[in-house]
């Protein structure tokens, strides 16, 4: 029977800070292969396709940014679209796994964009047909794409067709775009033609249970907000029976795998340099785990901006600006941070800056204004 929260068992932020710190290999640097994380971590974001590097440089030991490379190259790793409708960076074996899975969600959003919008009456089928037949003779981006599916379907908008193609169907992003110090177009072919595996029939149990693993303890509410799921509530109450669960300070019930790692409130955390949209950062409705403020001025829209950890928990902005052979890490915090932390993320630092810019002949890294 699943042992019971009780009064004893509230989880203050603390507590949950340390229990997602410890499991997101942010606590101590892992001697997990990024294989192996990846694969933990159910996926990395990236929309950016140098963060999933970035990524992985703070939760491993020794991490070589070209065995990440070697993944994508060997289609060990793909980069396509799965929770929330963004872009991960996720293992061959759960691709298509993940893809099903969340496949309701994105043909949901899809019908409540411009893009669906302007194409409903399009033969689905058919315009999957065509598309599926045209990346898989060769991987093309979207723009390639347009005019293809656009002649095929005379009277719609190419562009949305494009898009309506790409949220029903499984897409690759295919090397060299995302290979580290490399660059490329985004071209697409089908998961199933890069991969060469069919589609399967996902678990949601196992895969809440591989959330919990690496994210709880968390909500039902949090596991959608990390997924974008719906009615996941029946899910949980399933696996009731072999977890255990607690509450937070707000009084939500939380559920957790048994040996998932809880450490002490007060053990010690280091800084972090995190990539954008981390997971860590985004897999709770509640996010009070890791986020307790806000910056201390509007962030503007079309800034893609990084955070760093102090103490666990978000204390601000960074990045990395080069010019010529010089770069420069600049941190800007939300607020004042004291002399031990300042020196620690200058340590840090100055490794980051090192791993990112290898070639540059000269490295700094200061406090000033990000964006």
């Amino acid at each position: 029977m699943a042992r019971r929260a009780t009064t004893a068992d509230v989880l203050g932020a603390r507590a949950l800070n340390r229990a997602l710190l410890a499991r997101q290999m942010l606590l101590q640097r892992s001697e997990r292969t990024p294989a192996d994380a990846v694969g933990f971590l159910l996926g990395l974001q990236a929309q950016v396709p140098i963060d999933p590097y970035i990524a992985l440089w703070s939760r491993l030991a020794h991490f070589d940014p070209l065995a990440l490379s070697s993944l994508l190259e060997t289609r060990k790793a793909v980069r396509i679209v799965v929770m929330r409708g963004t872009l991960h960076l996720v293992g061959a074996d759960d691709a298509l796994m993940l893809r099903a899975l969340v496949q309701p969600a994105l043909t949901r959003t899809l019908a409540a964009t411009a893009f669906g919008k302007d194409t409903r009456g399009v033969d689905v089928d058919a315009l999957a047909k065509v598309g599926r037949k045209a990346v898989e003779k060769t991987p093309l981006t979207l723009a390639e794409l347009r005019p293809i599916l656009g002649a095929a379907f005379p009277g719609f908008n190419e562009t949305s067709l494009s898009y309506a193609f790409h949220y029903r169907t499984p897409l690759v992003q295919v090397p060299p775009r995302a290979l580290w110090r490399q660059s490329g177009a985004p071209r697409v072919t089908t998961a199933e033609h890069w991969l060469g595996k069919s589609r399967v029939k996902p678990s949601i149990e196992r895969v809440i249970l591989r959330y919990l693993a690496a994210f709880g303890p968390a909500s039902v509410m949090d596991a959608q907000a990390w997924s974008g799921l719906t009615k996941l509530a029946p899910v949980f109450e399933a696996l009731r029976p072999n977890l255990v669960t607690f509450r937070d300070e707000s009084g939500r019930e939380l559920f957790d795998v048994s040996d998932g790692p809880r450490p002490d409130p007060d053990t010690g955390a280091p800084p972090r340099f995190l990539p954008a949209y981390d997971n860590a950062t985004l897999a709770y409705a509640a996010r009070e785990r890791i986020i307790v403020a806000g910056p201390p001025r509007p962030i503007p829209t079309s800034v893609v901006v990084r955070a760093f950890l102090v103490d666990g928990f978000v204390a601000g902005f960074w990045k990395i600006v080069t010019e010529k052979k010089r770069a420069t890490l600049l941190i800007e915090p939300f607020g004042k941070i004291t002399k031990r932390d300042e020196k620690g993320l200058m340590k840090e630092g100055e490794a980051l800056v090192r791993f990112m810019e290898p070639d540059a002949a000269d490295t700094d890294v200061r406090l000033g204004p990000v964006y």
